[in-house]
């Protein structure tokens, strides 16, 4: 049995095929959670509770970036996972993460919307998360304007956006009725 050499073209295209693989598992995108974050996401199935993790989620970044001590993590509740370690990464990367966390909670919000629009979470998380996103957008427009780098200003901008649909949408939702009005009988 005679075995044909391999043609002059082969080794050329397996370098290529090998360089494309290495090349897609080197840029994989980075998770804006962290796998506990991800984890206490999981746990709490109500939508305002999620709201609150993501928050938290985003704030704990901030911190990092701004050099200030992160945000309490005690559990609220006695099943609930721990947050576990903070979250790494350079300026970019931790904006990027607030980018992912925001665009998170808008989806959340949209998803719970769409399938029951007359549930009482959607207002309640949809305020908390316009209250952090005005605190948000301050942070990013002081941040950008310490900020010489191309991709963290592009960082910035972006989260700056999410954090905008969020004040927009916000400013549509109806303010909680006061405590008073809540106990009437009729």
């Amino acid at each position: 049995m005679k075995v044909n050499p391999p043609k002059a073209g082969f080794f050329p295209l397996v370098a290529a095929v090998v360089f494309l693989f290495a090349v897609s598992a080197f840029a994989q995108p980075r998770d804006h959670l962290t796998d506990a974050e991800s984890e206490l996401i999981r746990f709490h199935q109500e939508l305002d509770k999620r709201i609150e993790v993501l928050i938290k989620a985003a704030d704990r970044r901030f911190a990092l970036i701004n050099g200030q001590t992160p945000p309490s993590t005690k559990k609220l509740i006695k099943d609930e996972p721990d947050w576990g370690e903070l979250p790494t990464g350079t300026h970019v990367q931790l904006l990027g993460d607030i980018e992912g966390i925001l665009d998170e909670a808008i989806t959340n919000i949209e998803d719970v919307s769409r399938r029951d629009p007359k549930s009482p979470l959607i207002s309640r998380a949809l305020r908390k998360l316009t209250a952090a996103a005005n605190g948000y957008l301050a942070q990013l427009q002081t941040l950008r304007g310490k900020s010489t780098e191309a991709d963290e200003i592009a960082a910035i901008d972006r989260a700056a956006d999410n954090a905008n649909q969020i004040i927009q949408a916000g400013s549509k939702v109806a303010a909680p009725a006061p405590e008073n009005e809540k106990k009437k009988k009729p």
